[in-house]
């Protein structure tokens, strides 16, 4: 199923730092006492034990495997009580109800001893690997907030919420980014689409948006602004180049928006939005779509600027190829316009809501792509 993500304030954060112990389900999660759960497991063991009269059907030596339990799930010092319980017992029962030799015995207590100590070792292991996972999140964790700023993010022009998913799950930041920066000229908004996928496309990510939270303060005008993010591309793909990693573009939209009641609105390949005010829903008409960021040498014409209307209290939504083109089981794309028909009158993040769960509905949870909509909201 997907589940929607924040990013930062709304993704969960790292996991809180592990105690010395500690590793696996809380004493208050869901496995409450591990050794509990061994003690108990013990008693229709011993009891079936000392019942059955044939002395050639001998249960007890089964108790040998109960520490494996605490070792999955519980602490070093959980697993080693459990290997001692499990030892306590088994020599209890055994002195009671001898087994037919000393050799026998000896074997049991040895098996038992040696499983014992592997069940604390790998419990220990376990552990460990835990922590280093915990640290890989955390460092993770930090990238994405330096990535991507917290939704929802508000300026004195617009509420802008959203959803975002990356298509891996061991990673919380892919190919889609977005930035919203209150500059001297207005509110300017990026939503973007990188290229292919892993690591290189993050950094040509980190690359745009870090020019354009740089641009959007000091450029005047839009299409200054996405001059500096061509050239911020055109120069990280320099240097891939010289790394031996492949170039890539990037399709974005680039908005502005001040007191005006139109909105500017610079489109680099991007698909255009969505305006929920209109009727029928229908994407924003910005004409020509231009070249994505990092080949406008490819094309003659310049980028343009163009004007829509963005009234106040209307809602605009920017979604990724990962919505447009979300298929079901039966191979339909998901009917993005036919679902924002009816959510026109609604808050951006009751917006962002609907969407995450019904694209769940229609997918099965199951996506091939990065998941992005963010959801505009004019206020002034």
């Amino acid at each position: 199923m997907i589940r929607r993500r924040r990013v930062g304030a709304r993704t969960p954060d790292a996991p809180l730092p592990l105690r010395a112990e500690s590793a696996g389900p809380s004493p208050r999660g869901g496995v409450k006492a591990p050794l509990a759960y061994v003690v108990a497991a013990t008693v229709p063991v011993v009891l079936l034990e000392l019942t059955i009269d044939d002395r050639t059907v001998r249960l007890i030596p089964l108790l040998i495997l109960l520490p494996a339990f605490p070792a999955m799930v519980g602490t070093v010092r959980q697993t080693a009580c459990a290997v001692g319980w499990v030892l306590i017992v088994i020599t209890a029962v055994l002195m009671y109800r001898p087994l037919p030799s000393s050799y026998d015995y000896g074997i049991v207590m040895v098996l038992a001893c040696v499983l014992g100590v592997l069940c604390v070792v790998t419990c220990h292991w376990r552990i460990r690997r835990a922590r280093e996972l915990l640290r890989v999140r955390s460092t993770a964790v930090a990238l994405q907030r330096q990535m991507l700023r917290p939704l929802p993010i508000l300026t004195d022009r617009v509420i802008v919420d959203g959803l975002y998913l990356p298509v891996e799950a061991d990673r919380l930041v892919g190919g889609d980014v977005y930035e919203v920066v209150a500059s001297p000229y207005g509110t300017r908004l990026l939503f973007g689409d990188v290229q292919g996928k892993g690591l290189p496309a993050i950094g040509t990510a980190f690359a745009v948006l870090s020019a354009f939270r740089e641009a959007a303060l000091r450029e005047p005008t839009l299409t200054a602004l996405v001059d500096d993010l061509e050239q911020a591309v055109v120069r990280h793909n320099a240097f891939a180049q010289q790394a031996g990693e492949p170039e890539r573009f990037v399709t974005a939209l680039v908005l502005g928006i001040d007191t005006s009641a139109e909105t500017q609105a610079v489109n680099c390949g991007h698909r255009p939005p969505y305006l929920l005010k209109a009727d029928p829903v229908a994407p924003v008409p910005l004409g020509d779509p231009g070249v994505p960021l990092g080949v406008a040498d490819l094309s003659a014409e310049p980028r343009t600027v163009a004007w829509f209307p963005f009234p106040p209290g209307a809602t605009l939504i920017s979604c990724s190829d990962g919505v447009t083109e979300a298929r079901d089981a039966t191979g339909a794309f998901y009917p993005l316009v036919e679902r924002l028909g009816a959510w026109a009158n609604i808050s951006p993040w009751e917006v962002a809501d609907h969407l995450s769960e019904d694209l769940s509905r229609h997918t099965a949870g199951e996506h091939r792509d990065d998941i992005t909509a963010l959801v505009v909201r004019r206020t002034d």
